[in-house]
């Protein structure tokens, strides 16, 4: 008989909490026309404050990567999100340029927690066998957010103005804040969660050496883990295949409204498809991956070669200035999308791969992020002033493919050895000899 997988209700969960962040994120880039209309700001100004939240997200990775080693993820995510979301209510509400400013780097800091409780829950919660597609659909929801956000984001500022869809946006995550605080628990408390299901969990999930030796995060930090290449080789990955995600998160509405001609709602629906294509073929590519990595490719990791392709295709995006057809450059953002999301879920996950003291998943994570968005952070800066310089898109479509073929060669070369060191095993006892 199949074992229950009610297991999938937490990623879900997972899923919708990454979809809200980024849909709370990329609002600003989808009103960016009649906010700078209000402030009077040019591209190059509008540039920097669409990074404005990446700052306080940058800084505060790290720590939030080691709250979520001490405190643990149910209430790391439920504080996160309740900061997150006031925050992009308090962007609607305020009435000066510094104050709205002020309001975007309080949601950086609500939202850095994010990815680091996310890599922990997967740890906590996922057999080996299932890490790659828990991955790709929590990460996925980095795709879903901007493409539902996008849809409603425009109606709402269409329709009602700009700080009205902040408020309605920032609602939404206090919804998602209770169902959390209902249902989450490690899986050996969750009470919803069959006995046969909950000790497959508890087998395969890979903490039962540390559990059982009785040892933890607290064992080794954040230097130990720097000491390896791979953990660097991982967060520099993170940084060719995060610049593209933000360049597309911040400018894709700018660009097709000021380089294509579409109106603020024609161009949040553009915007939708090469998001839906991303999340949908994401989720599907990781599946395929889990099912055709064997045991042995996952401990040694060869889901490096994984990342690598996809980084390698993703590259298409440099073509995007030089096609005339609307109809293709939105097949190749989405092929551009598609490969960047599925680089970054297998980029994470060969991090898991590679972890041998699995309770370090929060720091380990955090680094790959600060890793990610050193030069996420980038992206609608540099963006901003690239087009404000040469007039046109060309560019900065350029810098984006440059840094993709640059990861790909990282993934190759500095991802073959485990991070970390395996905690001991326990003596063995009557009971397991």
């Amino acid at each position: 008989m199949r074992t229950p997988r009610r297991r999938w209700w937490v990623y879900t969960l997972l899923f919708l909490l990454v979809a809200i962040n980024y849909m709370d994120r990329s609002a600003l880039s989808v009103a960016a026309s009649p906010i700078s209309e209000e402030f009077g700001l040019s591209p190059g100004q509008m540039g920097l404050l669409l990074s404005t939240f990446l700052w306080t997200y940058l800084l505060c990775l790290i720590p939030a990567g080691i709250l979520t080693d001490r405190i643990g993820t149910r209430w790391t995510n439920a504080i996160s999100i309740a900061v997150w979301s006031a925050a992009t209510v308090l962007a609607g509400i305020v009435r000066g340029f510094g104050a709205l400013v002020g309001a975007r780097l309080l949601m950086g800091v609500g939202e850095s927690t994010t990815y680091p409780a996310c890599g922990r829950v997967v740890q906590e919660w996922a057999p080996a066998s299932e890490r790659g597609r828990v991955v790709a659909t929590y990460n996925s929801g980095a795709y879903a957010g901007p493409a539902l956000g996008s849809l409603l984001t425009a109606a709402l500022v269409t329709a009602y103005g700009w700080r009205t869809a902040f408020v309605v946006l920032g609602g939404i995550g206090f919804v998602w804040l209770a169902a959390w605080l209902i249902w989450f628990r490690d899986p050996a408390d969750a009470r919803w969660l069959g006995e046969e299901e909950r000790e497959t969990i508890l087998r395969e999930r890979g903490l039962a050496q540390e559990e059982a030796a009785g040892t933890g995060a607290d064992s080794a930090g954040v230097l130990e883990l720097l000491r390896h290449r791979s953990m660097w080789g991982v967060a520099l990955v993170q940084s060719a295949a995060v610049y593209t995600q933000y360049l597309f998160l911040t400018w894709l509405p700018g660009y097709l409204e000021q380089a294509r001609g579409l109106s603020v709602l024609r161009s949040g629906a553009f915007t939708a498809i090469p998001y839906v294509v991303a999340m949908v073929l994401g989720i599907a590519i990781g599946v395929v991956v889990d099912r055709l990595l064997s045991a042995q490719g996952r401990t040694t990791g060869r889901r490096r070669l994984v990342v690598a392709g996809f980084l390698l295709v993703s590259s298409v995006v440099l073509l995007t200035p030089f096609v005339g057809s609307i109809t293709l450059v939105l097949v190749l953002i989405s092929i551009s999308l598609t490969c960047v999301s599925s680089a970054v879920s297998m980029n994470l996950a060969l991090l898991a791969d590679l972890l041998r003291s699995p309770r370090l998943a929060g720091r380990a994570n955090g680094i790959a992020m600060v890793g990610g968005n050193t030069f996420g952070i980038a992206a609608p800066i540099v963006t901003g002033y690239v087009v404000q310089a040469t007039g046109s898109y060309t560019a900065a479509f350029v810098v984006a493919g440059v840094f993709l073929l640059l990861g790909t060669t990282v993934a190759l070369t500095m991802t073959r050895t485990p991070i970390g060191r395996a905690d001991p095993a326990p003596e063995p006892t009557a009971a397991t000899a």
